[in-house]
């Protein structure tokens, strides 16, 4: 599920959450210098800031169409419409944040403003009784052939941003300029962005996922005993290895915990039951000596060291040496995907190096399930004719809202040999969510 797995992005939000708040106290206690360097520095942070949205907005429109192109029901349409409509906005948004006011991206706003609104389009069609044709259904795949060019294009603008292939100031002083090139821009990494507005699909129409889950109130930690900071410390001391630590700081929210760090590591351990929130260390890796398949088996034992079983893995990442596991609560052989626990674990050696409970302190417990009222065979006639269907398993994902879904999650085969997941309704055959398996070198991913 959306929520359960990793996409590039959501890696990088999700292990420097905590880090954030590190980085933000030494900002305060270092000196940056003079008032026109924090400035230019805050103006570099706001084009990368805006560059990293935009890659994320884009990446989410790609993936939504091409869910598009595989519903078989008017709510998941009318579903993906709206995502659509809302990461077009965004994208938008992005983009007006950038220098990039000489390059003429007109198509390129065009298709942001067209793609939301066509999607409505077909969706109010079917909701009023209509079926998509096969040229609306060309049509959404054309947008998507379109807007995964573009992705791929924003996403080679950020990593030669990263690599400092481009600068992110629009301007340079003229002092640092004396005996030097002219600097590359931002703006001509987008000149891709810009001769892509050629092929944007021409169409005709009638008209102009998922944090909920960490704001609802953790059910692990209802009616337990709330614990002072010594406590907490005492158990955060387990994970340190013998270092010192000390307070960084307390959180609040829906799940208030006590945060501590040794300089290298920061253990967070929620006030209410003093269980383990998160963790993240900051060490570097080296040299690759253990498989992806070792580093899920040394994420469970870790979790069974710490009193955490019965779990089973998903999917996995890589980046950056480091092996990020989801793993998830079994019931009777079926998977609640809303009961997570990522873990980091180090590809040199096996060290765990992060892991996030938020979402298994968040969401566990022992569900009433109703019996299913399809079967798994039966499931599998209910996905669309354009893909071939090839297993099917239950299991309980996240809706929208803040409730949970029982579903037979069927697995099949696109037209283009992509791996698509299918949730259907265990009790109405209701089509309830799509994603994109992602399987290469560095990982097994859903979108």
């Amino acid at each position: 599920m959306a929520n359960i797995t990793m996409s590039r992005r959501a890696f990088a939000r999700i292990i420097t959450f905590p880090l954030a708040l590190i980085l933000t106290l030494a900002v305060f206690a270092a000196d940056f210098g003079s008032r026109a360097a924090k400035a230019e520095r805050a103006v570099e942070y706001g084009y990368m800031h805006a560059v990293e949205e935009l890659s994320l907005d884009l990446d989410n429109i790609k993936n939504n169409l091409q869910k598009g192109m595989y519903t078989n029901s008017i709510s998941m349409l009318s579903d993906l419409s709206e995502k659509l409509c809302s990461d077009a906005a965004n994208a938008k948004n992005s983009l007006s944040r950038l220098p990039v006011k000489e390059l003429d991206l007109t198509e390129t706003y065009r298709f942001l403003s067209q793609v939301g609104n066509y999607s409505k389009a077909l969706a109010e069609k079917c909701a009023e009784g209509g079926s998509l044709t096969s040229e609306e259904r060309g049509n959404i795949e054309a947008l998507h052939e379109y807007a995964q060019k573009i992705s791929g294009s924003m996403w080679d603008i950020e990593q030669r941003i990263g690599s400092g292939r481009i600068t992110l100031s629009e301007t340079v002083s003229a002092a640092s300029d004396i005996g030097a090139g002219s600097p590359v821009t931002v703006t001509d990494g987008f000149n891709d962005l810009a001769s892509s507005d050629d092929t944007f699909p021409t169409l005709i129409y009638d008209g102009p996922y998922s944090d909920h889950i960490m704001n609802k109130s953790p059910l692990m930690l209802k009616n337990e005993k709330k614990i002072d900071e010594s406590e907490a410390l005492r158990i955060a001391k387990k994970l340190a290895d013998g270092n010192e630590l000390k307070m960084l700081t307390q959180e609040e929210g829906k799940m208030p915990s006590y945060v501590f760090t040794d300089g290298n590591r920061t253990i967070a351990v929620t006030k209410a039951g003093g269980m383990y929130s998160y963790m993240l260390s900051s060490r570097s890796t080296g040299r690759q000596t253990i498989t992806a398949k070792e580093a899920v088996i040394r994420a469970k034992d870790f979790l069974a060291e710490l009193g955490i079983r019965g779990l089973s893995d998903s999917y996995y990442e890589i980046r950056n040496g480091i092996c990020v596991v989801n793993l998830s609560a079994e019931q009777n052989g079926i998977t609640m995907y809303t009961d997570l626990i990522k873990v980091g674990v180090a590809l040199d050696n096996g060290e765990v190096l992060s892991f996030d409970m938020r979402g298994y302190l968040t969401n566990h417990t022992i569900r009433e399930l109703p019996p299913p009222k399809i079967s798994g065979e039966y499931a599998k006639t209910l996905v669309s004719g354009s893909l071939a269907p090839i297993s099917s398993k239950l299991c309980v994902i996240p809706s929208s809202g803040k409730n949970e879904i029982f579903c037979y999650e069927v697995r099949c085969t696109g037209t283009q040999g992509e791996n698509i997941l299918v949730y259907l309704n265990a009790v109405t055959g209701r089509e309830e969510q799509i994603l994109i398996l992602r399987i290469g070198s560095g990982g097994v991913l859903s979108v």
